[in-house]
Formats: C-alpha cells, sequence, structure tokens
C-alpha cells in the first residue's frame, strides 16, 4: 500500500510579549499536518501560554470557523526566552486560520498583532500597549493589531497605525479588507484614576516647611519632615506633586510603558501626571523595588518622574528602605533573575515624614516628651545613616499654633509652580549637554566642580559647617547641590554665603538629638 503524502501548511505570525518596560518580538509558527489530532505548543511556554490552546481553539469555532482534525505544531520563537501571560492568544488563533486556509499567509505580512481572546472569540486587553508599539516602530511593520481598549495608549508614539479590534471575526474582516477598522484619534487626556492635586495655599503657617517643598521641587532634591504628629507633614507632602514642572514627552512615555505592566484598565494616552505613590509601611522590598517570578516595576518605578512618600520612615522594614539607596543614586533599579535581568526607570523625589521619638512629641512645647534620650536614638537609628545621607534636606516641621491657624492664606501652588519652573529652564539650559543629568540633584562630583562656584566668603562657610557638624562627603554635596538650586531660584550665577547658609539649616538631623 502506497504512504499517503503529506501536505505541509505553514503560517507565520509576529507578535511581541513584555520585556521589562519594553518588549520582545515572538515569531509564532503554526504547522499543520496529518497526524493524530492534536496540538502542541514548543518554545518554553509558561502555564497562560499553554492554556491558551483550549482558549484559542474554541473562539475560533464559536466565531463560525471549521478547524479540520489534524495535527498542529505551534512554535514560539525564539525557543530559549521564556513566554509568559496572555499576549499571544490572538496571534496563534490568525495563524491557524492561515495554516487552515481561512486567511492567506500575505494579510498578516508586515503586522504585528497582541491581543488575549474570551471563549466567544472577543479581544481582551493586555498590558504594556505603548512598549509593543514601541517595539513595532523599530521593527518597521506597517500596522499593529491591538485589543480597542489599548489603542489610545498605543497611538501615543505616533510612528506606526494602531487598530484597535473587539472580535477575533472583526479582525479577520479587518485583513481581507472587507471591515477596515480606522485608527482613532490619539487620545492625550490625564489617565483615569488621576486625581486633583490640592492647593498649597490650604496649609497654613509652617513657612520653613513650604520653602522646604520649593526648594526640593526646584531642584528634585530629596526632602525629610521631622515634627510631631498633626503638625501638617503629610498635607505638605502632598501638595508637592503640583508645584513640580510638567513632564517631558519622553517622560510620559516612560511613565506610561510603566505604569501600563501594572494598572487595570490599561492607561487612555500618555500620563500626562506627575505621580505620587504613597505605600504603607508593611510594603515588601520587591513591592517597593519591583520584582517577583515575573519582575514587574515596585512603588520606587512607579513613582518615576514624581514623589513617592514614605510616611512614618522608622516603621518601614530596614530591608525596604535600604533597598532604596541604588534607585536614589542612579535612577535605574536592575531586577535580576536565573535567565535575565531586568532594568526599570526610577528616578523619583523621595519625600519621607517621620516623628522625632516614639512618642512624637520632643521638642514639642505643648507636650511633654515621655521618652529618654536612649529611646528617641534607637528610634532614628531605624533609619541608616546612609540613607539619611541621601536624603538632601531634613527639614523640622513644628506644631502649628493658633495664630498660625487664623492666618491668611498663603501662597497658591500656581505661583510657586511658576518659579519652580523658572529654575528647572536654567538647569535644563545648564545641563543641555549631559542626557544623564536633568536637575542639580543629579549633579555628579564632576559637575559639582563645573558649576557650584562660592564665593570666598561661602567657601569659608562651607569649611566650617563640615568640621563643626562633622558632615560626610556626600552630606557635604548635598549641601552644594542645595545652595546651587537656592542660587537658581534667585538667579544668581555664583553661591553666596545666605545660600549656603540656608542649605545647611536644611540638615537638621546632622546637628545635636536634643534639637
Amino acid at each position: 500500500m502506497p504512504i499517503p503524502s503529506l501536505t505541509l501548511m505553514l503560517a507565520l505570525v509576529t507578535s511581541a510579549t513584555p520585556w521589562g518596560i519594553d518588549a520582545r518580538s515572538i515569531q509564532i509558527e503554526v504547522d499543520l499536518h496529518l497526524g493524530l489530532p492534536q496540538m502542541q505548543m514548543v518554545g518554553l511556554p509558561d502555564t497562560a501560554v499553554r492554556e491558551s490552546r483550549e482558549r484559542v481553539r474554541t473562539a475560533v469555532k464559536n466565531c463560525g470557523f471549521e478547524l479540520p482534525p489534524r495535527a498542529i505544531l505551534i512554535n514560539l520563537a525564539p525557543a530559549d526566552l521564556r513566554k509568559e501571560g496572555n499576549h499571544l492568544d490572538l496571534a496563534i488563533a490568525l495563524g491557524l486560520l492561515v495554516a487552515h486556509g481561512h486567511l492567506p499567509q500575505k494579510t498578516l505580512e508586515r503586522k504585528l498583532v497582541c491581543g488575549e481572546l474570551g471563549l466567544d472569540g472577543t479581544i481582551r486587553p493586555i498590558r504594556g500597549g505603548l512598549a509593543i508599539a514601541d517595539l513595532a516602530a523599530r521593527l518597521g511593520v506597517d500596522e499593529v493589531l491591538l485589543p480597542a481598549p489599548n489603542q489610545a495608549e498605543a497611538s501615543a508614539l505616533g510612528s506606526v497605525p494602531v487598530i484597535g479590534l473587539t472580535t477575533l471575526s472583526e479582525t479577520v474582516g479587518h485583513l481581507l479588507g472587507e471591515a477596515i477598522c480606522r485608527r482613532k484619534p490619539l487620545a492625550m487626556a490625564v489617565a483615569k484614576g488621576s486625581n486633583p492635586i490640592p492647593d498649597l495655599s490650604e496649609v497654613q503657617g509652617q513657612q520653613t516647611a513650604k520653602r522646604a517643598l520649593e526648594i526640593a521641587a526646584a531642584g528634585g532634591h530629596n526632602l525629610l519632615f521631622m515634627g510631631p504628629p498633626g503638625a501638617g507633614k503629610t498635607m505638605l507632602a502632598r501638595r508637592l506633586a503640583g508645584i513640580l514642572p510638567p513632564l517631558s514627552h519622553q517622560e510620559s512615555i516612560d511613565l506610561t510603558k510603566i505604569h501600563s505592566l501594572v494598572a487595570d484598565p490599561p492607561p487612555v494616552g500618555l500620563i500626562r501626571q506627575r505621580p505620587f505613590r504613597s505605600p504603607h509601611s508593611s510594603v515588601s522590598t520587591p513591592a517597593m523595588v519591583g520584582g517577583g517570578s515575573t519582575p514587574r516595576p515596585g512603588e520606587v518605578s512607579l513613582a518615576h518622574g514624581g514623589v513617592l512618600f514614605l510616611d512614618e520612615l522608622p516603621e518601614y522594614r530596614r530591608e525596604a528602605l535600604e533597598a532604596l539607596r541604588q534607585p536614589m543614586e542612579e535612577g535605574w533599579i536592575t531586577v535580576s533573575r536565573a535567565r535575565a535581568r531586568f532594568s526599570f526607570p526610577a528616578r523619583f523625589t523621595l519625600l519621607a515624614a517621620m516623628n522625632p521619638c516614639p512618642c512624637g512629641h520632643l521638642g514639642d512645647p505643648r507636650h511633654e516628651c515621655e521618652c529618654t534620650p536612649s529611646q528617641a536614638q534607637r528610634y532614628r537609628s531605624r533609619v541608616s545613616g546612609p540613607l539619611l545621607d541621601r536624603i538632601d534636606m531634613h527639614v523640622e516641621v513644628p506644631a502649628v499654633t493658633l495664630p498660625e491657624l487664623k492666618s491668611s492664606s498663603g501662597e497658591p501652588t500656581e505661583l510657586v509652580a511658576k518659579r519652580v519652573l523658572a529654575a528647572r529652564d536654567l538647569q535644563a539650559e545648564r545641563f543641555a549637554d549631559h542626557a544623564w543629568v536633568s536637575c542639580n540633584a543629579a549633579m555628579s562630583p564632576e559637575d559639582l566642580k563645573q558649576h557650584c562656584r562660592l564665593t570666598d566668603d561661602a567657601q569659608k562657610l562651607l569649611d566650617a559647617a563640615f568640621e563643626k557638624l562633622g558632615l560626610s562627603a556626600r552630606a557635604l554635596h548635598r549641601v552644594l547641590k542645595v545652595s546651587r538650586t537656592l542660587a537658581d531660584l534667585t538667579r544668581s550665577r555664583t553661591m553666596q554665603p545666605g545660600h549656603v547658609a540656608e542649605a545647611i539649616q536644611y540638615r537638621a538631623l546632622d546637628r545635636r538629638l536634643d534639637i
């Protein structure tokens, strides 16, 4: 008896999967041949990807496409990259339709396809839409097919047409030219869930703390508020994001990529508001800096370009706080796993608040402190010296007096934000040739030598403070950076004694305990 010939039917579809805040290209090969009816998948798929076999098979049948019993082999290339998540369903389904003759292969040429399928053929949203569109632009594809909820987000780059689709049947109709899905206008609105930022004029009194907020915003400096309960530390902190300069286009893209990996639902258009993240003190180290078996961005990355607020700083786990040291210095956090290393942006302004002692009333004239000096010292020692050195400004926030509560409102956020923006414009001009430096807080020691020129009197004052307070070299650099920002706020080319003196005053924890 002659051996029957085998008809080879091979389909090729380009898809993608998130990789850090970017995406990696995945080539899906579907081979259809005679044999026992079964569907095998190779190429290091995880559980979610392996389960897509049944989702895809059911969705294809429920959309009216017949799949004759055949042996099917699906290869996900590159074979050494682990495939995770729900991004490949739609591409696998289209590959099956091509292999079975329902679609010509040429309809998928120069197209990138991603999406999750429901059993009825509906296309559900995925994570990382903007990163996938960015990858498509680099690959030079002509069109990206994504779930409709991801269209506005992925269209933000404007570099490649993005088609939003709702069902598998609609996708097939679009590919065959029977029902063309048009690209919608780019949605530039603030992502859903953004809250209005409270105004700075609502804070009564606390002029020193308000001044510190302005300096921190103008130079990108990390800031620590220390004072008794009820002094307004949290109220002040929540107003910092409002006086920061607007996000640049590149910052918006990076921030949207990050939030697209964790947000549910995905962002609508580019994120235009600087984030304010306030994790609880019980936060774990992976949740703070990123991690997990499939690494996801942590709080430090979700705060990229904005504010990371840690209330009651000594109550956080020591290892979670120490993990902040790398991103505070480098603006990135690197998560290493056996198969790969993932890097997430993490350039944020750290704003922390703490009580001066366990009872909170050390130095408060209205309440007697019940703590001994050793108890207060142990409480503060929960925050390590190296971490405090990386915080540019330590500011006391005393309890508000009754006359201050009855006083008129202070400056509104809009007025302070204008001064901050003017100082940032000076820094943008100063660091125009430094791609890695955007504000004074990010200056390197070499930048300090070049841009922090002190008058003779200012240098003498700084030398005396270094000896008297026992500042570390890092703390000395922080004083110089804050002094440079103070000079920028007054549009001064050189740093005067007044700038240095004020910067030194913002190093409260370098002074004695009984302040």
